[in-house]
């Protein structure tokens, strides 16, 4: 397995990427016989250290921790148990996945923009144009899933929001996080047929 270790700004010393090795390849061995690599990212944000890691596994989905805390080993450690937290709870459902899968999960390019936020503080004023503020245009993967394993992937990766391409279909779909709770699926191809 390969594992990226870095630092935002923070110098990652080698006695903590031997800890981020040695305690991520146990929560790992453990779920999840076959992940392909590990990011591990540590900033500072204020007097807090932050760990962002992100463990991208062979059935082609991937798994997101985040913690922060005051002291870096502390903070890494917190991050390991939301990541085992996770691997645990969805352990059958991976397993299930890789088995029913012969070849890891296909994706294909997409465009993915970033827009400037509207910082007019005068709501009555009007936009000098209804084009947006392009910030950033960058490429992104959009994975071929099942419903059900776009779920578990948008848990998995603690996001709000999955854009995937249907399994069944073909088509573009979304599953979101609703404010409610419950999780969102917008199937636009199952409209007026």
């Amino acid at each position: 397995m390969r594992y990226q270790i870095t630092g935002k700004q923070i110098d990652v010393g080698e006695a903590l990427s031997t800890h981020v090795k040695d305690r991520l390849g146990e929560v790992l061995d453990k779920y999840s016989q076959r992940p392909t690599d590990a990011q591990v990212t540590f900033s500072k944000s204020g007097h807090e250290f932050v760990c962002e890691c992100t463990v991208h596994l062979s059935t082609g989905l991937n798994a997101a921790a985040r913690a922060h805390g005051t002291e870096i080993y502390a903070t890494f450690e917190e991050c390991a148990e939301k990541m085992d937290k996770q691997l645990r709870r969805y352990k059958r459902r991976l397993k299930d996945h890789h088995k029913d899968r012969t070849s890891p999960v296909e994706t294909f390019e997409a465009s993915s923009y970033i827009l400037a936020a509207d910082t007019q503080d005068d709501e009555a004023a009007e936009p000098e144009s209804l084009q947006p503020i392009i910030v950033a245009e960058m490429e992104t993967k959009v994975p071929s899933l099942s419903v059900g394993e776009a779920v578990m992937q948008m848990e998995l990766a603690g996001s709000q929001m999955l854009v995937f391409r249907n399994e069944k279909h073909g088509g573009v779909n979304v599953v979101h996080r609703r404010d409610d709770g419950n999780i969102g699926w917008i199937d636009p191809r199952s409209t007026g047929q």
